[in-house]
């Protein structure tokens, strides 16, 4: 484990998946990080690549060869090298090697950053292209908070407020593939937590122009501020009933009911020449 520590923060970080797995601020006591309590979901904040969601039947195309991949692609399950470059910062690298190019025909360099800078915490995703021909992936983020964080509170005492008043559509899933949209419910920019937003799975937004969203207590003063930029889609989501909600930035999305299945064709692909790097982050802020 790399643990990242400053006068507020404490991060915790497996090499296996460059996986956070906690974030204590020490000036509160508070774990923001779901607990990975296998009974509901054994994972804490796996990251997405080189495909975000599910492909139709598990299969995707390039040039005329079919190839598979599970839900979410290879990344989460693979050990990444480990360099802590201070006390604040680490950085986490996972390269193409031969298991790789067998399901996923690219040669790549995926780094995750993380950084700590006060009371926040940040992970920037870097991915360069040693390769020769263009590298098509996705990335995305999926990191599960605790809900509740803080004793004698409930579920229902927590909710999600976006930080632009917009109306959204609820993509929804069918077998985990895109399907048709319907309005996102919910009142003055603020969603407020029930397990039973998850029984239909994910709530899948695109291209919204929300680019923080503050999960945060009725009952209490402490929350999270989740940042992100130019990411154009986004999920959020819980195992059933489970105490904890994941706000999951992506660059990528599942393949949508009616997909060709080409990996060029593919919703949200991003395209990165030879020799060339890309990058985004995401922020949570402890208050």
């Amino acid at each position: 484990m790399i643990i990242l520590e400053n006068e507020i923060l404490r991060a915790t970080i497996a090499p296996k998946g460059a996986e956070l797995q906690s974030l204590i601020n020490t000036t509160t006591g508070i774990e923001h990080m779901w607990s990975g309590d296998a009974a509901y979901w054994a994972k804490f904040s796996p990251v997405l690549f080189p495909i975000v969601g599910g492909l139709k039947n598990d299969t995707y195309y390039f040039n005329d060869t079919a190839y598979q991949l599970p839900r979410h692609g290879f990344a989460r399950d693979k050990t990444f090298a480990a360099e802590q470059l201070s006390l604040a910062e680490a950085v986490f690298t996972l390269t193409h090697d031969e298991q790789t190019l067998a399901v996923y025909p690219f040669e790549f360099v995926l780094k995750l950053r993380y950084r700590l800078n006060g009371s926040t915490l940040s992970c920037t995703y870097e991915v360069y292209n040693p390769g020769k021909e263009e590298l098509l992936f996705s990335v995305g983020a999926h990191p599960a908070f605790a809900v509740p964080f803080v004793k004698d509170t409930n579920y229902s005492d927590y909710y999600l407020q976006f930080n632009v008043a917009e109306k959204l559509d609820r993509w929804k899933l069918e077998n985990g593939l895109i399907a048709a949209p319907e309005p996102l419910q919910f009142d003055n920019n603020t969603l407020p937590l029930q397990p039973s937003l998850f029984y239909e799975d994910a709530i899948v937004l695109k291209h919204m122009q929300t680019n923080t969203i503050t999960l945060a207590c009725t009952k209490n003063d402490h929350g999270i501020h989740f940042k992100f930029d130019d990411f154009p889609f986004f999920g959020i989501w819980a195992a059933k009933d489970a105490p904890f909600v994941c706000l999951e930035p992506w660059c990528g999305i599942a393949d949508s009911v009616t997909h060709d299945q080409q990996l060029k064709n593919k919703e949200g692909i991003n395209v990165l020449a030879a020799n060339t790097n890309w990058q985004r982050s995401w922020s949570v802020a402890c208050f």
